[in-house]
């Protein structure tokens, strides 16, 4: 699955496309990613991760470092 967020976890979710006659068809919300290089200053090296938005303001709220540590602890490689 090539759609998810490293972070959050977010993935593509299904839904119903409506029509202005209430017809119903099958289709994809997927979330909002994007591939955003950071620059780790504890280790001196560059990271490229593919976070939702929702994971950029986590990381400008929380710090890199912190949500980095919070990953390798899942077992995400880094």
């Amino acid at each position: 699955m090539a759609r998810v967020c490293q972070v959050t976890g977010k993935t593509p979710v299904s839904g119903h496309k409506v029509s202005h006659s209430n017809i119903k068809t099958k289709r994809r919300f997927l979330p909002n990613l994007q591939t955003k290089k950071f620059y780790l200053v504890e280790e001196d090296k560059w990271i490229t991760l593919k976070l939702s938005t929702d994971a950029i303001r986590t990381i400008n709220k929380n710090g890199l470092y912190s949500v980095v540590k919070q990953l390798r602890a899942k077992g995400e490689k880094i």
